[in-house]
């Protein structure tokens, strides 16, 4: 193990003690809560006329297309949210709602249907055929269904293990078909929508917002960001045999909102890759001059990134995450990284204030990307570095190990960024250690639908 030693250091003003990811959660709740109250009231005015079979079937319809709405603002990825939430929590909660929406949905159908077949004393199937047949928009809805028990069943862990992201995600744009088709089925068979001129004027809001929230998110932001910026390659570094840097040049750099820890999706438009995009975190402190990605070699595409020429344009989405100091509620910090999760956490030693500790997991000493820079970093801020090296059985950093480098752990707030295996151990010791919750800052680095 290796260690750089720190030297003193003044202590900044404490953190807000109001978290922005507990005001961000809070508002998404009270979004959803309001406009459920306003379904419930819409639904109140309409009457119960039909039974009772029938008047779950409306209101399951009716939450069932407000969860969708809720569902397309979580993966908007609207900023403000974003930078306070995270993109791994959003795609979770958005994938949790889609779980939702089918359920609801197929209660939608079960009670609709059945609510009609027994009065005309048929079996719910032939119902069912029939109203396609003779209700407008019944068709569509159908489909739109259909299209979501696919989505549903390839998004299921199993199933998702098994795609490739071009793949899930082609599969996953049928949502928006389905989106539409479950709008103009609500349009045309609705009563709650067309019942009065307050609940028009409502669901047209809700899909407008929604949709347009999407619009401006994942299309209007990044091409405007990317018209400002025209962002290049100016070069190519290798860092070790498995490892290379890239450093991107644009106009007004000061001008985009990126902060340590925080990453985007970066398509390099060359003629073979310009499809592809790939997550790629900042390894360094945004400076308003460039921007630098530092990739570890894990097939083709990221292979292909040594070959890149300077000059090759850019197309980058972003910047995402949560995985900043905007969320930092103690002043001093132990930042723990594992192989190339140390991107992120390079970045944010340069940004962050106060005493930081940084543990750095790799197997050998070979395997340490940008350790020199870390140690010139960290000997220049004050900061403590703890090289760990040796293979990942036994556990490095267990509870014992970790509170004897760190003795303070339960103090700091604590920034964690590795493999998928290491990140939970890690967490699962810092449990041990009975750190609080609202100091613990992980992030999964993925794209998401």
């Amino acid at each position: 193990m290796t260690t750089v030693p720190s030297t003193p250091h003044r202590r900044p003003a404490p953190a807000p003690a109001l978290r922005p990811q507990a005001v961000a959660r809070t508002g998404l709740y009270a979004i959803l809560a309001v406009n459920a109250a306003v379904v419930a009231v819409l639904f109140a005015r309409e009457g119960f006329a039909g039974g009772a079979l029938l008047a779950l079937g409306r209101l399951t319809g009716l939450y069932g297309a407000l969860l969708m709405a809720f569902q397309l603002v979580l993966v908007a990825r609207l900023p403000w949210f974003d930078r306070r939430i995270g993109m791994d929590r959003l795609t979770s909660w958005h994938r949790w709602t889609g779980f939702a929406v089918l359920w609801t949905l197929l209660a939608h159908v079960v009670f609709i249907t059945s609510g009609y077949a027994g009065p005309a004393g048929t079996d719910p199937v032939s119902q069912l055929v029939d109203l396609a047949e003779t209700v407008e928009g019944v068709l569509r809805a159908l489909v739109a269904l259909a299209l979501l028990v696919v989505v549903g069943a390839v998004s299921a862990r199993a199933a998702r293990r098994r795609l490739a992201y071009e793949t899930w995600h082609f599969v996953h744009l049928y949502t928006y078909v389905a989106v539409v088709l479950a709008f103009t089925h609500q349009v045309a068979a609705g009563a709650a929508f067309t019942s009065s001129p307050a609940a028009t004027a409502y669901w047209y809001t809700l899909w407008g917002g929604a949709l347009g929230s999407v619009l401006a998110g994942r299309l209007l932001l990044p091409l405007r960001r990317n018209l400002r910026h025209r962002l290049r390659v100016a070069a190519v570094v290798p860092e070790n045999d498995d490892v290379v840097s890239v450093h991107i040049t644009g106009r007004d750099l000061d001008r985009l909102p990126a902060r340590a820890g925080q990453f985007f999706l970066w398509r390099f438009l060359t003629r073979d890759r310009w499809w592809q995009a790939n997550p790629f975190s900042l390894s360094m402190a945004p400076d308003g001059r460039q921007l630098r990605l530092t990739v570890k070699t894990a097939g083709e595409g990221t292979a292909a990134l040594r070959r890149l020429a300077p000059g090759t344009r850019v197309f980058a989405e972003g910047p995402y995450g949560a995985f900043t100091t905007l969320h930092r509620t103690r002043p001093d910090t132990l930042l723990i990284a594992g192989g190339v999760g140390i991107t992120p956490i390079r970045a944010l030693l340069e940004e962050l204030p106060g005493h930081a500790v940084l543990v750095y997991r790799v197997a050998t000493h070979r395997d340490a990307v940008l350790h020199a820079e870390l140690r010139d970093l960290a000997h220049a801020r004050g900061a403590e570095l703890h090289l760990v090296t040796g293979p990942a059985v036994p556990d490095r950093l267990g509870p014992r190990d970790l509170a004897a480098l760190v003795p303070d752990v339960a103090d700091r707030d604590v920034y964690v960024c590795g493999p998928p295996g290491m990140t939970a151990a890690v967490l699962r010791t810092l449990r041990e250690l009975s750190v609080p919750g609202p100091q613990i800052h992980a992030e999964r680095f993925s794209l998401a639908g």
